[in-house]
């Protein structure tokens, strides 16, 4: 997926678009500062560490997609526009986030989509029901990380993908300090995190073919169960 796509994606949406949106995209002032600041990220990393974590998918995948948490669907959803025979099933726990993804995936013309509100900790799905399970930037958050890694293993087919990114310490002094003395004191994020080794270990423990790279303080993985 090319960075214009998702750029295209952030504009489609006019003023409904989120200071969240800009942010995560790199796509305006307020969100290429914030990007530099606290992430010590450019463009050029922004774009590097979202083809990572979305290089895995097939461009001709047909199969069954859960994305959790969706968010406001600016990454994704240029993504599922191309992928129209497969089935996408869009989760996220907060009703503000997922009202933005729908009005996206709206003004792009998605039904192949749909959205669910829930608990990533508590999944309601069969045992092996996806062939891809994605998670971009939401590990970080997750309160229950331990319950979050069981049930996106749970629910994916043995054979399936389990791909993403999300924050990891140790790797940015500067990015480190912000979590900490921010994004937590806000709620944003919630500790524990990850680093690069314990994550390793983690996702080894879980599937097999792990695939783990870094951006700055951004991990990014693809794994087959």
């Amino acid at each position: 997926m090319a960075h214009a796509e998702i750029k295209e994606a952030y504009k489609l949406l006019g003023q409904g678009a989120t200071f969240y949106d800009g942010m995560i995209t790199c796509s305006t002032l307020s969100g290429k500062a914030v990007c530099k600041l606290v992430w010590d990220m450019d463009s050029r990393d922004n774009e590097r560490y979202i083809q990572a974590a979305l290089a895995a998918i097939p461009e001709d995948f047909s199969g069954k997609l859960l994305e959790v948490p969706v968010g406001t669907g600016v990454l994704t959803m240029p993504v599922y526009s191309r992928l129209g025979n497969a089935e996408i099933t869009c989760l996220d726990y907060s009703p503000d986030m997922m009202a933005v993804a729908q009005k996206r995936a709206a003004v792009i013309g998605l039904p192949h989509v749909r959205f669910m509100q829930g608990d990533v900790g508590s999944l309601q799905f069969s045992d092996a029901d996806f062939d891809i399970v994605l998670s971009l930037n939401g590990f970080h958050a997750f309160p229950d990380k331990d319950a979050a890694f069981r049930e996106t293993w749970r629910v994916l087919k043995p054979g399936g993908l389990f791909c993403g990114c999300f924050y990891i310490k140790g790797e940015t002094r500067r990015t480190d300090w912000f979590i900490r003395n921010y994004y937590e004191r806000r709620e944003y994020f919630t500790p524990p995190y990850e680093t690069v080794d314990s994550l390793r270990i983690r996702l080894e423990a879980l599937y097999s073919n792990v695939k783990l790279t870094t951006v700055k303080s951004m991990a990014c993985f693809q794994c087959r169960k």
